[in-house]
């Protein structure tokens, strides 16, 4: 199967989204008039190291977690929108001559894949698109080529079907975040147009800090920074087992002392590791200034964090939420989407794409 990030699909799917911590599931439906609705999302935690870096070690437990969030998520749809981690992915533009035809085209990107991609052809999933006419005009177009090893789309590919499900999409996450942000950009006043927009991504393990400015990416960090960090933290203060202070993080039920002596210090580090990251972004671009930070992923949703970078950046701060201006159906508990929300971004990118145009 190849890459399929560019080529939009008619049947209905549904956004299925891998990460190092659980799997998430969202269908998203055509409400009218333009409109989005929610119809339904499950989120499923993973085992312990089943999926390291973006590599599927454990191909039998992630297929259990996501048979078990496909029960959960109750829908009748069997193809899914997947997406390969942005790390695993080369992307490169390359400019051709305007008005080939696809079949040159084709050899074109294949002959200018080989020069750049470090493994042998057979071995990768190659897709690309035409990005435009290019800034000559010289009777040239840009054309975007991504590739990603085979076997990064296959492990992915098979995690579905072991669930009974067909990926009829493979995209990027950065792609699939990127869509549903603009999303939340589209809210932001002016529409987010000529802003410089610092997008935090809060995973386990790491924390990626991109900015975008009018959908085009200036800059990414990835930091060796995450949630895990705040785990550790429970784990060394109380003694408990990792799996106990996980629960403790998501369900409460933790010492008095928590906010003060654990949960405060966290907030100080991740705002100062974004503090950190926006001056690298200041030293290697001409730009100076950062208008808004969203917070995305699992921990953008900590109380009061948005508040502690906010103070530390003195940049506008606020959690993403692509769901704001959507409808929702009766199943959804808004509470509950409104906190979940900046972990299901990727897997509303994804969701999103059966309302790509055929």
């Amino acid at each position: 199967m190849d890459l399929d990030i560019f080529k939009p699909k008619a049947p209905p799917l549904f956004g299925l989204d891998i990460s190092s911590s659980s799997v998430k599931m969202l269908e998203i439906v055509d409400a009218g008039k333009g409109a989005f609705r929610v119809d339904r999302y499950a989120i499923e935690p993973l085992a312990r190291e089943a999926v390291v870096d973006g590599n599927i070690n454990n191909l039998e437990a992630v297929a259990e977690s996501v048979k078990r969030a496909y029960k959960r998520l109750g829908t009748r749809t069997k193809h899914v929108a997947m997406a390969v981690p942005t790390g695993a992915v080369i992307t490169k533009k390359i400019i051709v001559q305007a008005g080939l035809s696809e079949g040159e085209l084709e050899m074109q990107v294949e002959t200018e894949a080989n020069q750049y991609i470090p493994f042998a052809l057979d071995e990768v999933n190659l897709d690309f698109q035409v990005a435009g006419p290019s800034a000559s005009g010289s009777g040239e177009q840009e054309v975007l080529i991504a590739a990603t090893r085979k076997e990064k789309v296959e492990d992915r590919v098979a995690v579905a079907e072991s669930a009974g499900l067909k990926a009829l999409v493979m995209d990027v996450e950065s792609y699939a975040q990127q869509a549903a942000l603009s999303l939340v950009v589209e809210q932001l006043p002016g529409g987010g147009r000529d802003q410089n927009i610092a997008v935090v991504d809060i995973g386990a393990n790491v924390m990626n800090v991109s900015v975008l400015r009018n959908e085009q990416s200036l800059y990414t960090r990835e930091q060796a920074f995450g949630g895990n960090q705040l785990t550790q933290d429970i784990v060394s203060r109380y003694g408990m087992s990792p799996d106990e202070a996980e629960n403790a993080k998501r369900t409460g039920g933790l010492p008095d002392d928590f906010d003060s002596e654990v949960l405060r210090p966290f907030m100080e580090n991740l705002s100062m590791e974004v503090q950190r990251a926006l001056q690298f972004f200041f030293t290697s671009t001409q730009f100076s200034t950062v208008d808004q930070i969203l917070l995305a992923g699992g921990s953008a949703v900590i109380p009061g964090l948005d508040e502690a970078v906010n103070t530390r950046t003195q940049v506008p701060t606020v959690v993403a939420n692509p769901f704001a201006a959507m409808q929702s159906s009766s199943r959804i508990q808004l509470k509950r989407l409104m906190t979940d929300a900046p972990s299901l971004i990727v897997a509303c990118g994804l969701a999103i794409r059966r309302f790509d145009p055929v």
